[in-house]
């Protein structure tokens, strides 16, 4: 931890971020100096043998011509900290060994879009956004069907998703296709350049 820590401000970063980590993951970090930035809920679905219901709208591919439009509707979507750019979204398609874009239109517009993934019997909706003047048309619950069904073929047993605190309308949208809370969230940590970074001591990391 230290020797990371320290080659990345070697770099001349003065704030560490990690990425979305689970308790027993923020445990040697918090130990370390990190705190609490931000927080996630966490929910999960277990998918049973019945195929979970028809999108009852069309999505397609994710074409490289579609990224700048998805990437619009994402910053119009999130708050600034959870915006993903063209980094994050290519990150998000390889943070799994098998991963699905799909975008929806209207009106030969890009209105929404998901990024899937999937592991062994986990899957993961990693992205699902939809353009704030086209919500409350069905765009959002199309998008998780496909992406579910998706899921169900590939032998999925269990999918995960995790979002703000405070977005309601995701939080009733993934509740209302099964979903449930899990008791403990994600969490994304931070170590700002002042004070100065734990070291280790009589077995037990102090402050400087």
């Amino acid at each position: 931890m230290t020797e990371v820590t320290g080659v990345v401000r070697g770099l001349g970063f003065v704030e560490i971020l990690t990425s979305a980590l689970s308790p027993a993951e923020q445990r040697p970090f918090l130990d370390f100096g990190y705190r609490t930035h931000e927080t996630l809920r966490l929910l999960r679905l277990s998918l049973g043998g019945e195929m979970p219901p028809p999108p009852g709208r069309r999505t397609r591919r994710m074409r490289r011509r579609d990224q700048a439009a998805s990437l619009a509707v994402d910053s119009a979507s999130f708050p600034r900290f959870w915006q993903f750019d063209a980094d994050a979204l290519t990150e998000a398609r390889s943070a799994t060994p098998v991963s699905r874009r799909r975008v929806m239109r209207d009106g030969g517009a890009i209105v929404g879009y998901a990024v899937t993934g999937r592991g062994d019997s986990n899957g993961f909706i990693q992205r699902l956004a939809v353009g704030p003047h086209h919500r409350g048309r069905g765009i959002g619950g199309a998008l998780l069907a496909d992406a579910l069904r998706w899921l169900h073929r590939s032998g999925v047993h269990h999918v995960f998703v995790n979002t703000q605190p405070g977005n309601d309308a995701a939080l009733s949208l993934y509740r209302r296709f099964g979903f449930t809370e899990q008791s403990e969230g994600l969490a994304v940590l931070r170590l700002a350049d002042t004070p100065d970074v734990a070291t280790p001591s009589d077995d037990k990391w102090v402050d400087r």
